[in-house]
């Protein structure tokens, strides 16, 4: 298939970890990609359109998806997985967390996405995939996480939303769930502490997350859904 009659997945945070598994896995399935992340390198393929810049400047969600548009000509998903996490008890939150963590995980999200499913209204219909944490359904003691049950909790708060708003429309959005998952956002922490967070004693792979994205990718049948992918952490301790 030609690269003009692909479908097209913009996918943040995309240079490592989950975000680089699922431009890997749009590829195969025949997607052409816009990759995007503040350290996202330029590529020889093709099919794959890297974009470098902070998901939390709305002028890089401009770029992004102006530039997929000018290259592929449409916006078929949208997959926002850009996110950070800075764990901290409460009380020592400084103004400067908050805003890194509302900019990209709650405007890093926003703007993309009105400018995504602008595109999706004028083609008939698209997806929008969201990654949240079971952090926000399940606290645990032993994570402090207010700003990311803040930020991630309105994410998947607005994935609800936003399936119900164009669920007659054509575009379906969804919410994928994580637990703890081997990405280099954990790297040199204790893996015994961090697999001990999920009731199956292991952590998340890049695999999983993945797998489950395609998984709804391929539902047309789903939507308003929040995927748990979290060995048992939103069922409870």
């Amino acid at each position: 298939m030609s690269i003009q009659g692909r479908k097209v997945a913009v996918i943040t945070g995309a240079s490592q970890g989950i975000g680089a598994g699922l431009v890997a896995a749009y590829a195969k399935l025949d997607y052409a990609v816009v990759a995007t992340s503040r350290s996202i390198a330029p590529t020889e393929d093709a099919g794959i359109l890297t974009v470098p810049g902070d998901i939390a400047d709305p002028a890089t969600a401009e770029r992004v998806i102006s530039a997929g548009i000018e290259r592929f000509g449409r916006i078929d998903t949208l997959v926002n997985n850009a996110g950070i996490f800075i764990p901290k008890p409460f009380t020592d939150y400084t103004a400067e967390d908050y805003a890194a963590m509302t900019g990209v995980n709650l405007y890093g999200f926003f703007r993309i996405t009105q400018l995504a499913v602008g595109q999706m209204l004028g083609q008939g219909g698209g997806h929008i995939v969201n990654l949240t944490t079971s952090l926000v359904d399940n606290a645990d003691t032993r994570v402090p996480s207010v700003l990311l049950s803040l930020t991630k909790g309105g994410l998947q708060s607005a994935t609800k939303s936003l399936a119900i708003e164009y669920a007659t429309r054509g575009i379906r959005v969804n919410a994928v769930s994580p637990g703890t998952t081997r990405t280099p956002m954990h790297a040199g922490e204790p893996e015994d502490f961090l697999a001990g967070l999920q009731p199956t004693g292991r952590l998340g792979e890049v695999s999983d997350i993945v797998d489950a994205v395609v998984y709804l990718e391929n539902a047309p049948f789903v939507t308003g859904a929040i995927l748990h992918v979290d060995g048992g952490m939103s069922a409870g301790h």
